[in-house]
């Protein structure tokens, strides 16, 4: 039995020492195969139990399962230290130098529409605006019906209008092609007084010049019991003056005709065109920036409150088109093209934050 005993140390030195010497995960299993693999050494012994005598058994039993345990343990040691080893190596490899200059050109900058946004928000804010959004796929209800846009209306054509693929009965989801159904979705979940702002994409079939299939907007609405055309009046004209950055602005408001407003008006603002740039707030010419009126009372029905108690205003403007006026874009397709050298003309400092105290621009 001593010598049985003798032959099991050597054998444990032996693949201890392969193990310790083992400088990759490959060659560390090569080690584990031969020596507790199906048709290793350690199990070969193991599978002699059987042929033993008891008294023999019961003392090579615990050697064999003694050494079996300590191989084990050496392998899964010796894992743990290769892996930290190659863990070390590799983060050694992908070091950054945090001494390194930081390059001399931006490399990202707040696009204007996105910094016009900013602007809006901060303006209707500080007047007691909160900001409402809503689905861009909506249904006929909240982007045609509930608006008072009737069936024959051309918004409502392909021409005009991108739609889904009609469902099992028979509607079809359409892309909203304003932000106005946010006006109804708050108006049913939300009591008066009301006062928001919704401002998003809205999407139609239309590219030119002034024109993309996907532009920006920004919806106002006002309700309550004692909101008048006077109020509509000073809202828009402190917005004009603000975002423009001016004291003093003539405004205009037109007569037209808005299927969700009545009575409904364009509103048009001073300015002088000089050297192909428009300058707002000097001059005798005129310039069509948004439309606007008191909510129709189908609107206020739709939205699930009383007209006869009821009333408000509403407006909106294009995010696109008053970033093109205040900071002299000529062509709004330029704001989806994501040209580089573009972004960096136009573009805003991330760390320039638009606040009214600070200045919006």
């Amino acid at each position: 039995m001593t010598g049985a005993n003798e032959e099991l140390a050597t054998l444990e030195q032996e693949i201890l020492a392969r193990v310790a010497s083992s400088d990759d995960e490959a060659a560390l299993e090569d080690v584990r195969v031969s020596a507790l693999g199906k048709k290793g050494s350690v199990s070969q012994l193991m599978k002699g139990l059987g042929a033993m005598q008891p008294q023999e058994r019961q003392v090579m039993g615990p050697a064999l399962n003694g050494l079996k345990a300590k191989i084990g343990d050496a392998i899964a040691a010796r894992r743990g230290e290769l892996h930290n080893a190659l863990l070390e190596a590799r983060l050694a490899g992908e070091g950054v130098d945090v001494t390194l200059s930081v390059r001399p050109e931006r490399r990202g900058t707040i696009h204007p529409v996105s910094q016009v946004l900013d602007e809006v928000i901060q303006i209707f804010g500080d007047m007691g605006f909160a900001v409402a959004e809503g689905p861009h796929i909506e249904t006929d209800f909240y982007n045609f019906e509930a608006l008072n846009i009737p069936p024959e209306h051309p918004a409502r054509q392909e021409h005009d209008t991108f739609y889904f693929n009609e469902r099992e009965d028979g509607t079809r989801m359409v892309l909203r092609t304003h932000t106005s159904p946010v006006q109804i979705r708050t108006m049913e979940k939300q009591a008066p007084p009301i006062r928001i702002i919704a401002p998003g994409r809205t999407y139609r079939c239309d590219s030119d010049q002034t024109h993309t299939p996907m532009f920006h907007q920004v919806e106002g609405l006002v309700l309550d019991e004692t909101t008048h055309l006077g109020h509509l009046k000073w809202c828009l004209e402190e917005f004009c003056k603000a975002f423009f950055e001016v004291d003093e602005l003539k405004m205009r408001f037109r007569a037209s005709h808005f299927p969700f407003t009545e009575p409904s008006m364009e509103v048009d603002i001073g300015c002088s065109f000089e050297a192909g740039h428009v300058k707002i707030g000097t001059g005798d010419d005129w310039l069509e920036i948004l439309g606007s009126g008191m909510v129709h009372p189908d609107v206020i029905r739709a939205g699930g409150l009383d007209p006869a108690k009821i009333q408000g205003f509403a407006f909106g403007v294009g995010l696109d088109r008053l970033a093109m006026l205040k900071y002299g874009i000529s062509d709004l397709r330029a704001f989806f093209e994501a040209d580089l050298r573009w972004l960096r003309h136009y573009g805003f400092s991330a760390l320039s934050q638009p606040t009214l105290p600070g200045g919006l621009s």
